[in-house]
């Protein structure tokens, strides 16, 4: 018996253990929104992204990370700007404003904007959202694009559900059911999926996928709804009513963006 209850406990720790150790191999992604209104308040923006905060994340050896612009953007009131940064853990995210600070170039050279007057803020209002690498995706993959930069397109898609059951239901659907496998069979160029574990609007997921240009983007949504797998995953009864709102932004990258 003694034998038996020891076995267990050592196969019970080896599969908390592994567990534990795919769970330290997602990465986090912090995803910051500047909501504008004028040119002028763009222009404060991208030069500070530019010329302060990416080269200071650089030189905290943190890489891939993504600027982009709601093609929308053009005609919206609510203009918005997206920055998408990788993270090893939540305690970068913590540490890293504090970090910056002694940080005597990303100081000097984002004075227009760090020190901005009260009467003339170079945004509206800042989001920051919070997410967690699904356990199938646990990194982050730049897009395989070769095209003019200009012409892709970046494709975030949030997908809300009606309760935290039906939102961890729909997560499932991506790993385990497949749905993750299938955007890579067709080539989507998919840069993320994540869990969102603070925000707006939850309970939700989120991913991004890539284009080469919105003829692709078109062509790779049709052959998506008409495939076989899809249609059959769909279509399971496990698997209805897993989403209650979707949000789709087409976004171009800025010219100062990692990709």
């Amino acid at each position: 018996m003694k034998f038996i209850i020891s076995s267990l406990l050592i196969v019970n720790c080896l599969f908390f253990s592994s567990l534990h150790g795919a769970d330290k191999k997602r990465e986090y992604y912090q995803l910051t929104l500047y909501h504008f209104t004028t040119a002028e308040q763009e222009k404060i923006i991208d030069n500070y992204l530019k010329n302060s905060l990416l080269p200071a994340l650089h030189k905290l050896n943190m890489k891939d990370i993504g600027v982009f612009k709601p093609i929308a953007n053009d005609t919206a009131k609510d203009k918005i700007i997206y920055i998408l940064v990788p993270l090893v853990s939540t305690e970068q995210m913590v540490s890293l404003p504090l970090q910056l600070l002694k940080d005597k170039e990303y100081v000097q050279s984002g004075k227009e904007y760090l020190e901005a007057a009260y009467n003339n803020p170079p945004y509206q209002r800042i989001e920051n959202l919070l997410f967690k690498a699904f356990p199938l995706a646990p990194k982050m993959i730049l897009p395989n694009l070769s095209g003019p930069r200009a012409e892709r397109i970046y494709e975030f898609r949030s997908y809300e559900s009606a309760t935290e059951a039906l939102y961890r239901n729909k997560v499932k659907m991506f790993n385990e059911g497949g749905e993750i496998s299938l955007f890579k069979r067709l080539e989507f160029n998919a840069i993320f999926y994540a869990e969102v574990i603070s925000g707006g609007h939850m309970p939700n997921l989120t991913y991004m996928t890539s284009f080469e240009n919105m003829e692709e983007r078109t062509k790779h949504w049709k052959t998506f709804v008409e495939d076989a797998e899809w249609k059959k995953l769909s279509s399971m009864q496990e698997y209805k009513n897993n989403v209650s709102k979707a949000d789709i932004v087409l976004m171009s990258a800025a010219d100062y963006s990692d990709y």
